[in-house]
């Protein structure tokens, strides 16, 4: 437990997250939801004041005096209790909103319990509603059953059980509790304002909702996350679904925008749509987990954008309805967190080339087939599509996955997921009888792979390297074996390996790259990166150090086993936007990986790269 007074940019590991399978909300340790999108998690804020503290707007229910901080889940839940320790009493405050189409509540209602649980408590109040980033106008006025808040399309009622005053275009109260009483606080949005609601059901059901989805497992059971991190593997599985789209089956990246991968620095984007790169290892985690429902969801989610215009016109990233116009813009008016300007809203990494996607979409549509799911003839139509066109242009510059803005260059990795779609498109149609030109992908997957043999690889270096003609590190060369490229023991492989912990390794964690990106300023060290060296080890035989790295890793998630994007090495704060699905995804799948080195089964088929010393894919295919 911790002193707390209020902050006006708390860390960005202090916060929780709340959801409700649309949006989220940020819930600092003061009792403030700093960070809150409505309806959905691309669309404008309500609350911001994690990106500006003046302007962007919050709801507060905490003490006014400094206290002490604690703060848990529900057990295996997305249902958050902040509790503060004052020198007169406790009390807690319990977030929630109910998951769309899962609970028999309204989605669209922030509920907060707020019970004394010793002594006196007194908090304070103060909801500042800031619709539309802070840019509408905003009406404010009492109504019968609380305080309504109107912009130019949303509006928030306060049903509150306290008297609350209006000043200055916020929203003010105060209360006491004593020990045993129990205070609920509703914010109702747009389209819940006369929604029949019973608090104490709708936080019951939400619980059990959350409890019975998270998976779980008998002490018997030969699991294949045990291990210290269980848990962790858990709350990383419960990341993933808060962060999946209840109507779509997409996930976001994160579900907040523009906090920085350096303070003060201008890498600040905007996190909340899917990327598509992100679907083969993300299938990998949902399936292994037990979540297929999840995992054939977010399939058919990107199979059917895959129809829409050809594969030519697939794009990186998506809106998490499928829209592919996510224009980018910077928010002027606000200072960023911690001053860390451009505030962006929108990411025109939309627009780029980015040619390891359609590898990466084989890896989940291989993950899916080995999984047992059929592939129809449309399916198949689509894959095929995709694979002609991957012919075509493999051999052409592009972004690469790390979406560079100094122009496009022919990176290793990005030749490597071409082969890869080549890969597992022959393996699907050999093993299932698909259509396919089987003889002209196997000509056109070994051109690639002496082409990536031949450019790829620095002998001088003694690795490979970024992209054709420098000598920079990359650390997607971690995931060469683990798609099937070379096997584990070429020593070109681990000549990478042991080059990247030289260059790229600082302690436990691991940088993306070195080379130049075309961005000004510093970034932090990637977790999913550091997840990455974790999985080449063990899958080389160097287990021990494998799990002792993970271990060390996971000492940085926060209390409630929450991690952003980046880490800084200098002082482990997070950095980057919070909580990352990829930063857990790499979580659950190197639990995955060292779990099943140690000899535990997966619920499928062996992992990606599993196979020691052999290509994923079969010879014979």
């Amino acid at each position: 437990m911790a002193v707390t007074e209020f902050e006006a940019y708390p860390p960005i590991e202090a916060y929780g997250v709340v959801g409700n399978l649309e949006t989220c909300g940020l819930v600092a340790p003061n009792g403030s939801v700093d960070w809150f999108p409505f309806p959905h998690l691309e669309f404008p804020s309500i609350f911001a004041a994690i990106l500006d503290n003046e302007r962007g707007g919050r709801f507060r229910i905490g003490p006014p005096d400094p206290f002490e901080t604690d703060r848990r889940y529900v057990g295996d839940t997305n249902v958050l209790e902040t509790t503060f320790d004052t020198p007169n009493g406790t009390a807690t405050v319990t977030d929630f909103l109910p998951p769309a189409g899962r609970v028999d509540h309204p989605k669209k209602v922030l509920y907060r319990k707020v019970t004394c649980t010793g002594g006196t408590v007194g908090l304070e109040v103060e909801l500042d509603p800031r619709f539309d980033y802070g840019h509408a106008e905003t009406t404010i006025e009492p109504v019968e059953k609380g305080i309504l808040a109107e912009g130019t399309d949303e509006r928030t009622l306060l049903e509150s059980p306290i008297d609350l005053e209006i000043e200055d275009g916020r929203i003010t109260g105060e209360l006491s509790l004593e020990a045993g009483e129990t205070e609920w606080f509703l914010l109702r949005c747009t389209g819940a304002e006369d929604a029949n609601t019973d608090p104490d059901a709708a936080l019951e059901e939400t619980i059990e909702y959350w409890t019975d989805w998270a998976h779980s497992c008998d002490p018997d059971d030969d699991c294949a996350f045990e291990g210290p991190w269980h848990d962790l593997v858990v709350r990383s599985e419960l990341v993933l679904k808060l962060l999946t789209h209840a109507e779509s089956g997409a996930i976001a990246a994160a579900p907040t925008t523009s906090l920085p991968e350096t303070v003060g620095g201008v890498r600040n984007w905007d996190y909340r749509f899917n990327w598509l790169r992100d679907a083969g290892f993300t299938v990998q985690a949902l399936m292994n987990l037990g979540t297929a429902d999840e995992a054939n969801d977010y399939f058919d989610w990107f199979m059917d954008l895959c129809q829409a215009d050809g594969p030519a016109s697939i794009q990186p990233l998506y809106s998490l309805h499928g829209e592919s116009d996510l224009a980018e813009r910077e928010l002027d008016h606000f200072e960023g967190y911690r001053g860390s300007r451009p505030v962006r809203i929108g990411n025109e990494a939309a627009q780029q080339r980015q040619l390891d996607i359609y590898g990466e979409l084989l890896l989940a549509v291989d993950e899916m087939y080995r999984h047992g799911r059929e592939l129809n003839d449309e399916e198949w139509d689509r894959i095929r599509d995709i694979v002609e066109y991957v012919r075509e242009v493999w051999d052409e510059p592009d972004a690469g996955i790390w979406e560079v803005r100094g122009g496009n260059e022919h990176f290793v990795y990005s030749n490597v997921m071409c082969w890869v779609a080549l890969d597992r498109a022959i393996a699907i149609a050999a093993g299932g009888d698909y259509d396919a030109p089987l003889e002209t992908w196997r000509e056109t997957r070994e051109t690639i792979r002496t082409d990536v043999l031949e450019n790829g690889y620095d002998e001088d270096v003694g690795a490979f390297v970024q992209s054709y003609g420098t000598d920079a590190l990359d650390a997607t060369g971690l995931l060469l074996p683990i798609v099937g490229f070379l096997p584990f023991d070429d020593e070109r492989i681990q000549g990478t390996i042991d080059a990247i912990e030289a260059e790229l390794v600082e302690d436990v964690f691991v940088q993306r790259y070195n080379g130049d990106d075309g961005i000004p300023g510093d970034e932090g060290a990637f977790v999913l990166c550091s997840c990455w060296l974790v999985n080449a080890l063990a899958l080389s035989g160097r287990v021990e150090e494998a799990q002792s790295r993970f271990e060390s890793l996971l000492e940085y998630l926060n209390p409630l086993g929450l991690i952003a994007e980046e880490i800084d090495p200098e002082n482990g704060a997070h950095l980057g936007n919070y909580p990352q699905a990829f930063s857990h995804i790499g979580i659950i799948n190197s639990a995955l990986y060292l779990g099943y080195v140690r000899g535990r089964e997966a619920s499928g088929p062996a992992p990606m790269g599993i196979r020691l010393g052999d290509p994923v894919v079969p010879p014979e295919a």
